[in-house]
C-alpha cells in the first residue's frame, strides 16, 4: 500500500493557488495548460477513486480541456482529493485488477501508483506553471520515482509521459523524477 495523502494534500495547496487568470498559462506538459491540467485533476480523481472503490468509471476519461472545468472546481476539487487519499487507504483497493476508463484494465495496484504519478507529476506541472512552490515528502517521492523507473523503456498506458530528458545522476530526486517523465527540471 501506498499513501496518496501527502500527495493529495501537495495538489490542493497548488491548486489553492491557482488564479482564474492563470487557467490559460501554458505548463512543462506541453500537450496542455493550467485549465486543461486542473480538468485533468477532475477527471482522474473521480476514475482513481472509483479504481480503490473496486467501482465502475462513471465514464470514459474525456480529453482533458478547460473548457469542462464546472463552475464551482475550486470547491469540489478539494473534496475530490481527499477521497482520492482516502480511498487508497484500504488494503483492498490494492487488490485486483480494473479499468480507470481508459478502456484498459490494468491491476488496481499499478492505477494507485499511476494515480501518485499523476499527482505528483501535474502537481509539478501546475506549481511551475503558476510560479508557486512544489513540496511532496521524500518518501513519496521516492515511491514515484521507483514506480516510474519500472517503465523508462515505456509506459503502461501509452502517451502517459514525455519521452525522458537527461537529469544528472546525483540530481535532487524530484528532477531525476521529472526528467523521466520527460519534464525540464
Amino acid at each position: 500500500m501506498i499513501d496518496l495523502k501527502p500527495a493529495c494534500r501537495t495538489m490542493r495547496a497548488v491548486l489553492d493557488g491557482v488564479s482564474d487568470a492563470q487557467l490559460t498559462l501554458p505548463t512543462p506538459c506541453e500537450k496542455f495548460g493550467v485549465g486543461d491540467l486542473v480538468d485533468h485533476v477532475v477527471g482522474f480523481t473521480g476514475a482513481f477513486t472509483a479504481v480503490a472503490r473496486g467501482e465502475a468509471a462513471a465514464a470514459p476519461v474525456a480529453e482533458p480541456d478547460a473548457s469542462h472545468l464546472a463552475a464551482d472546481w475550486r470547491s469540489t476539487l478539494p473534496g475530490r482529493l481527499g477521497e482520492l487519499g482516502a480511498a487508497w487507504d484500504d488494503p483492498a483497493a490494492w487488490e485486483g485488477a480494473a479499468d480507470a476508463g481508459v478502456g484498459l484494465e490494468l491491476p488496481r495496484a499499478l492505477w494507485g501508483r499511476i494515480a501518485l504519478t499523476e499527482l505528483v507529476v501535474h502537481g509539478w506541472d501546475l506549481a511551475r506553471a503558476t510560479g508557486q512552490p512544489f513540496d511532496v515528502p521524500e518518501p513519496t517521492l521516492r515511491v514515484c520515482f521507483d514506480h516510474v523507473s519500472t517503465f523508462m523503456d515505456g509506459a503502461p498506458v501509452e502517451g502517459l509521459w514525455g519521452p525522458p530528458v537527461e537529469v544528472a545522476r546525483d540530481a535532487p530526486l524530484l528532477h531525476r523524477l521529472l526528467g523521466a517523465t520527460g519534464r525540464r527540471p
